[in-house]
């Protein structure tokens, strides 16, 4: 790990919310292993924590393609 994620998740944790269909599952990009993923939600509310594999602390500078197609995942309500 390049960068530690402890304090992000310490955070989702105080949220109290409760990991749904995906905890540290992989997701892809051209085949390739991009980064994991982990679904939370409570209510009608859900988050979706996802990291980008290999990236440091600067990702897109790093693993552009990936960042690039996460983002755009998001931006057209797709599944990362």
């Amino acid at each position: 790990m390049m960068v530690p994620h402890v304090g992000t998740r310490e955070w989702i944790l105080s949220l109290n919310l409760t990991i749904t269909d995906s905890n540290w599952e992989a997701w892809y990009v051209n085949d390739q292993e991009a980064g994991y993923k982990t679904t939370y939600a409570r209510d009608d509310y859900s988050l979706l924590f996802a990291t980008v594999k290999g990236a440091g602390h600067t990702a897109p500078e790093f693993k552009p393609e990936e960042c690039f197609e996460m983002v755009k995942r998001w931006f057209v309500h797709a599944p990362i």
